[in-house]
């Protein structure tokens, strides 16, 4: 009993800072989707406050005004109201009939609450209902003319929420493109350096029902110099993401010396060189740790720049 009272406020504190943070990426959110012309603010107002309730009793006091802060940073004072008769039981005499409800008010109940508090100003256009959860904040916003859904959105001092659906979607937009045969190009800049040296650059596709094949063509600058030819890599998501693979390379200016002189004169590099290749991603950047082992005898560690392009005409 005594331990649960000398933890209740340290509790109570790490909850609080947790809802102070999803209204900050509250806040950054709608900053973003203003600065990125998905609307204009003014659009949206004026904005009558439906809802501010806390989850805890812990915050009871302190979450209404932090919610009303932070509504205020986003719209601006002069285009919120708050509707505290939202909040309550309700009654309606119109006409000879009375009406009272205690559910959740709609569209309609909430434009006749603002047209019987706001006086000479203008109607209200978007109901908003911003409430704390147990992992953050919850928002919604309704088009009052309308009843559009203009955002029913979580958030968490993390937005894992919006990660997950992010992830999700790309999920579903995978799915489909393999549902439609479709592949996937990369561009890889391979530079091995030390301490043999192998550069080149890969233009391959990735396919197959799980996404663990690429091959494509290679163009090498070292090892062998001004070669062409075919690469192809096995993705292992086991090992994360490690693939493993070969090039198989033509010396270009060995394969015009020989056909010029009709002899098998090597210049720079024999006429086919083959490189076993073993690229690393590092996380889900779009850089990689590289070894290369050559059969011209050149064995080196490198870097990878994976879909970077360094030249604009470069897909």
């Amino acid at each position: 009993m005594l331990l649960g009272l000398l933890l209740a406020p340290s509790v109570a504190l790490a909850q609080r800072e947790t809802t102070r943070n999803a209204l900050l990426r509250f806040e950054e959110t709608m900053a973003l989707r203003r600065d990125d012309g998905a609307r204009e603010v003014k659009d949206l107002l004026p904005a009558i406050v439906v809802s501010v309730a806390p989850a805890f009793e812990e915050t009871r006091a302190w979450y209404p005004t932090a919610a009303l802060a932070a509504l205020v940073h986003v719209f601006g004072a002069a285009g919120l109201r708050s509707c505290e008769a939202c909040m309550a039981p309700h009654a309606f005499i119109q006409n000879g009939r009375f009406e009272q409800s205690s559910s959740a008010l709609g569209a309609a109940e909430i434009s006749r609450l603002d047209e019987v508090a706001r006086g000479k100003s203008a109607p209200a256009r978007i109901a908003v209902w911003l409430d704390e959860t147990t992992e953050g904040v919850s928002v919604k916003i309704i088009d009052l003319q309308n009843s559009r859904i203009v955002m029913a959105q979580n958030f968490d001092p993390n937005l894992t929420e919006a990660k997950r659906t992010t992830k999700g979607i790309t999920y579903a937009e995978e799915l489909d493109r393999r549902a439609r045969g479709n592949s996937l190009t990369h561009t890889f800049f391979d530079f091995v350096l030390y301490p043999g040296q192998h550069i080149s650059i890969d233009w391959a596709e990735q396919w197959g029902d799980t996404n663990a094949n690429i091959a494509g063509v290679s163009l090498s600058a070292i090892d062998p110099v001004f070669g062409i030819g075919a690469v192809y890599f096995r993705v292992i998501p086991q090992a994360l993401n490690l693939m493993v693979g070969a090039k198989v390379l033509l010396s270009v200016p060995t394969a015009l010396v020989q056909a010029i002189s009709g002899d098998s004169t090597q210049l720079l590099n024999p006429l086919i060189t083959g490189v076993l290749m073993v690229r690393l991603p590092i996380a889900s950047s779009n850089y990689g740790v590289v070894l290369s082992v050559s059969t011209n005898g050149a064995v080196g560690l490198g870097f990878s720049l994976m879909n970077v392009s360094l030249l604009p005409f470069l897909p």
